[in-house]
């Protein structure tokens, strides 16, 4: 079925060329006043400069809605005019709008002038000279604005392309940061579940089924461009999940995500990362095992999310040493979206272990600060 309505996507209407002249409009009247001053002041010294007002406004509106109106005709807006077809109508115009002009003037006063075949020919060409020099002034004046707002539009026009260009280069880098994820505890987990199946099949199963449920999690946020805090800590449940069956009970792990944070907008896989260092270089080489802390919340109009552990701490001797690519991911990702108004922290925690902390912008719409 065929609609009247206009589509979502149909173009804009476009505005009449003559709007134009209504910007411009000032100019040739501020123009007009400085004609009325010469006049005044340097060419008729002693005249009357109200007179010379109002002749000059009606001369030079005159010149101007003939010239203007006729190149917007012709050639319409943001098109430059040809030179010769130009300069003819600017030769027609300006003794039109000196007799269209006087005449208007006498009307408008009540003063009588002479007429161009009246005058004198040295008034007459003085006149005309003058009027074409004030005509040209303006025409130049015009000329220049339409040249650069044509060089404004051009480089607004290359600006916006190198900033396309520019975001869809970092959207593909942060795409290739956020996809660099260690593979070491996908290969520990098959390995384990491999040594499960022969003698521990439901640990097996379970295993298996905590596998899945957190490979179609991570698959949903990898791709995505951002995800929720909510969803965000999801994932982190069920890695965790998966963990501690691989550790049993020398894993231990709190989330602590207020119900107010749940949908706020973050990049996506920014704590496993964190998470996996806490697990592999704190808390596996650990013989007892220990406690993972999960947190976030909002300080000052920021939010800081924290992954703390009581493992073996950042200077121990027998932590495993790693290549530190997901802290960096990380930090490149954070800058690229949000620059310095994000950072990435590792402190020591106490009595052991390691606090990491990641520090945001809120979006605007979040402000009421949380206990």
């Amino acid at each position: 079925m065929k609609s009247d309505a206009p589509s979502a996507n149909a173009p804009a209407k476009r505005r009449s060329p003559y709007y134009r002249m209504l910007h411009d409009a000032r100019y040739a009247l501020a123009l007009n006043v400085i004609c009325a001053l010469v006049i005044t002041f340097i060419l008729n010294p002693g005249s009357h400069f109200g007179q010379n007002l109002v002749a000059s406004m009606c001369i030079g509106t005159i010149a101007f809605l003939l010239i203007d109106g006729m190149r917007l005709t012709l050639w319409g807006e943001g098109h430059r005019p040809k030179f010769l077809p130009f300069m003819l109508i600017i030769l027609i115009s300006v003794p039109a709008a000196q007799m269209l002009g006087l005449g208007l003037f006498s009307w408008l006063t009540g003063v009588e002038v002479g007429g161009i075949e009246n005058m004198l020919p040295t008034q007459m060409m003085g006149t005309l000279v003058f009027t074409l020099l004030a005509t040209g002034g303006a025409v130049l004046f015009f000329s220049s604005r339409e040249k650069i707002a044509r060089l404004q539009m051009e480089a607004a026009q290359e600006k916006a392309r190198a900033e396309s260009v520019a975001r869809q280069a970092m959207q593909a880098q942060l795409q290739l940061l956020q996809a660099q994820i260690e593979p070491h505890m996908l290969f520990n987990t098959l390995a384990n579940l491999q040594g499960l199946i022969s003698f521990d099949p439901d640990r097996a199963q379970l295993l298996l089924d905590q596998l899945i449920q957190y490979l179609r999690a991570t698959l949903s946020s990898s791709r995505a461009g951002s995800t929720t805090l909510g969803q965000e800590f999801s994932l982190m449940q069920a890695y965790l999940g998966l963990m501690s069956i691989r550790m049993g009970a020398r894993l231990r792990f709190t989330l602590d995500l207020p119900e107010a944070l749940r949908q706020i907008k973050v990049p996506p896989m920014l704590l496993q990362p964190l998470v996996e260092n806490a697990i592999q270089h704190g808390l596996e080489p650990k013989i007892e095992g220990g406690h993972i802390h999960v947190q976030a919340c909002m300080d000052g109009g920021m939010l800081l999310l924290t992954v703390s552990d009581d493992g073996l701490g950042l200077a121990h001797p027998g932590q495993s040493k790693g290549t530190h690519l997901g802290v960096a991911n990380i930090r490149e990702r954070l800058h690229g979206m949000h620059g310095d108004c994000a950072s990435l922290s590792l402190a020591a925690n106490h009595p052991a272990g390691v606090i990491a902390r990641l520090t945001l912008p809120l979006p605007p719409t979040i402000t009421s600060p949380l206990a």
